[in-house]
């Protein structure tokens, strides 16, 4: 079931004096993916009101790993498409399907695209791929 509002099922989870400071982080951090970002100022609200100012890098350093924390009209991040894989076979624990995952096969059908991806070679047309699984 879909959260309808988010914030108003984390703040408890964050101002609750019994959990620590790493499950806040993940929390937040949580929350961020969901939303696919936050504000600045809501992100500097939630740090000051979880009291993890020393801890803030935590979250804000996922920027280097192009997830796009802060979220805003002016700075849309561009993120890799993601595939339809609602018809494949899942392990009954899995939940989610990493970005990783579909890079990987574009870069084997030699689909990613070169400003995006500068560092990777296409592959040799004479491959077939069937080493790759």
């Amino acid at each position: 079931q879909k959260v309808k509002d988010l914030m108003r099922v984390l703040l408890p989870v964050l101002l609750n004096k019994s959990h620590e400071s790493y499950d806040k982080i993940r929390a937040i951090l949580l929350y961020i993916f969901s939303t696919n970002g936050t504000t600045q100022e809501n992100l500097d609200k939630l740090i000051q009101n979880v009291h993890i100012e020393s801890d803030s890098d935590m979250i804000r350093n996922w920027k280097y790993l192009d997830v796009p924390v802060i979220s805003s009209s002016a700075t849309q991040q561009h993120m890799h498409p993601r595939r339809d894989r609602s018809s494949e076979e899942t392990f009954q624990l899995s939940r989610w399907t990493p970005v990783i995952k579909d890079v990987m096969e574009d870069a084997i059908e030699n689909k990613l695209d070169s400003k995006d991806w500068p560092y990777c070679s296409p592959c040799p047309p004479t491959w077939n791929g069937s080493g790759a699984v």
